[in-house]
């Protein structure tokens, strides 16, 4: 059975629900937005989700000073995701824009890059680089596992990343750099806009709740692949093993805006604890459909070459579009943040605290 959750030792049992001694955020308080980004241009695609910077450049990030990086930190996690076009930048130079943004963020100090179940040993790109590739998955890997024969629903792919992990991602970063003519989209959706549109009765409940998340059908992957699955520490001491699954509270609250979100998804959440399997699937697919069913939720990126798309998993899902026969590989580094918990005080409504 995964691990049960556990409260910080820093914050009381009447105020925390979920987390972990170890894997804590290093906040006392949420970030907020100096306006040093203000000296770069960019527009928003959606209301509810969404920032484009047209001229940023991250080798110039990686020069720029402490607050500017938590800057870019509050808007990525308050805006979901930021994309920026052309990068030329190498996977080494990937990971060190990751481990100083996740740092600065406040990321416990356990916390580093994740290795990936199955990202091969000894590969050239290194543990933390895991390869996205369109001819990986024609052999069974990542999420195309749900989108076969049983279903021709592509919204069965909607997930945030390795939430099967105790310390799962608070960012990744993903960069494509080869890509059809047409097709391969990218689409996220806000959870702090989902939990926004729940009655103030089903929010109290879903607090109250905790989700079982799992992924053991990496294991048959690893078969596919031939490749063993990896066992080792994935980036925290709370993620080794072949469990490959964890319990986390329904709704979490972002420790970098304070905020609210939905946290279950469509590819590894299995089962609402606590109740009847009816009713879990009942909520499961209700919280489901609000994610799929809301378009006034979501983004939708249209991929050139080099871009690059860096999100916040603890209050997004993000969905791939399989509609392309050519070849589509890109690199992603996830950082891992806190185990997720949620602040029953403090944690509060996106809308309600921004007055729209």
């Amino acid at each position: 059975m995964p691990s049960a959750i556990t409260s910080t030792s820093s914050q009381t049992d009447a105020t925390i629900f979920g987390g972990h001694d170890i894997a804590r955020p290093q906040l006392t308080k949420p970030l907020y937005d100096s306006g040093s980004l203000q000296q770069y241009s960019y527009n928003d695609p959606t209301p509810a989700i969404g920032r484009e910077f047209p001229t940023l450049k991250i080798r110039d990030l990686l020069k720029a000073d402490d607050q500017l990086f938590r800057d870019l930190a509050y808007t990525i996690s308050s805006r979901g995701v930021v994309f920026l076009r052309n990068q030329d930048v190498t996977p080494n130079e990937l990971k060190d824009f990751m481990l100083r943004l996740t740092t600065l963020a406040g990321c416990p100090s356990t916390s580093g890059l994740h290795v990936h179940p199955l990202t091969e040993e000894g590969s050239e790109l290194g543990d933390q680089i895991s390869v996205i590739s369109s001819e990986k998955q024609k052999k069974g890997g990542g999420l195309t596992h749900q989108l076969s024969d049983v279903s021709r629903y592509a919204s069965n792919a909607w997930h945030s990343d390795i939430t099967f992990e105790p310390v799962p991602s608070d960012y990744a970063m993903l960069k494509i750099h080869t890509l059809p003519v047409t097709g391969g989209d990218t689409l996220w959706a806000s959870g702090y806009e989902v939990y926004d549109r729940l009655s103030e009765p089903m929010r109290e409940m879903l607090k109250k709740l905790t989700a079982t998340h799992d992924a053991k059908f990496f294991l048959d992957e690893a078969r596919n692949l031939g490749n063993p699955l990896r066992e080792c520490e994935r980036g925290s001491p709370l993620n080794k093993g072949a469990e490959l699954a964890a319990v986390h509270p329904v709704i979490r609250t972002n420790p970098v805006t304070g905020w609210n979100s939905v946290y279950v998804n469509k590819g590894f959440t299995k089962r609402i604890n606590g109740v009847t399997k009816d009713e879990s699937d009942i909520l499961l697919k209700y919280l489901f459909n609000m994610v799929t069913q809301n378009h006034d939720a979501q983004v939708r990126f249209r991929w050139s070459k080099n871009d690059v798309a860096i999100w916040d998993n603890r209050s997004t899902w993000h969905c791939a579009t399989y509609d392309y026969n050519d070849p589509r590989a890109g690199d992603r580094v996830c950082s891992l943040g806190e185990a997720p918990y949620l602040d029953v005080q403090g944690g509060k409504s996106r809308k309600e605290e921004l007055g729209f």
